[in-house]
């Protein structure tokens, strides 16, 4: 039990009066602290991580994903992409350079576009980091996928012709 206790000190030469020494009991109030405490700490919801799925490429008959609807996204260095449609040797619409951001989201549009009026199907991104970019531009090309509405994407590691390509073109 605390108590709270007080005594006057002598004066010199006046009577004193005697005073009654104040008497508050604190234990109620300490219980109701760590009852409320506990109340909050059990009451609590903790956040939960934010994950963003990520869906593998269909693969067509032969096994692999069909190059009319296959867009490849490569990371390159200084928050640069390199993009193109269908595969690396002879692609249907040519390696072009953009900054990450707009440019990237507004070449995921165009290529959605081609692929929904060509094939009438939805496009297929293979999103390939390169050795140089950083996990920031990762991020935000996964973003930029998300804001386009990107149905199927995946990543991918990034092969040797890609990163000659990047070489090539001096972002890598």
């Amino acid at each position: 039990m605390a108590e709270l206790n007080y005594s006057p000190g002598k004066s010199g030469g006046k009577r004193s009066v005697k005073r009654i020494s104040a008497h508050v009991d604190l234990t109620a109030m300490v219980d109701l602290a760590f009852l409320l405490i506990t109340f909050f700490m059990l009451t609590t919801v903790l956040t939960k991580p934010k994950a963003m799925p990520v869906i593998m490429p269909v693969k067509g008959p032969d096994g692999a994903v069909p190059e009319t609807r296959s867009m490849t996204i490569c990371l390159g260095k200084n928050n640069h992409v390199l993009y193109f449609l269908g595969l690396i040797q002879k692609p249907l619409i040519g390696p072009a350079i953009t900054n990450g951001g707009q440019g990237m989201r507004a070449a995921i549009l165009q290529m959605n576009k081609h692929v929904l009026s060509t094939t009438g199907k939805s496009m297929i991104v293979v999103l390939k980091p390169s050795d140089h970019s950083v996990y920031a531009n990762l991020v935000d090309a996964l973003d930029e996928l998300k804001i386009t509405q990107a149905p199927t994407y995946a990543i991918a590691q990034i092969s040797p012709t890609d990163v000659e390509l990047l070489t090539q073109k001096g972002i890598y």
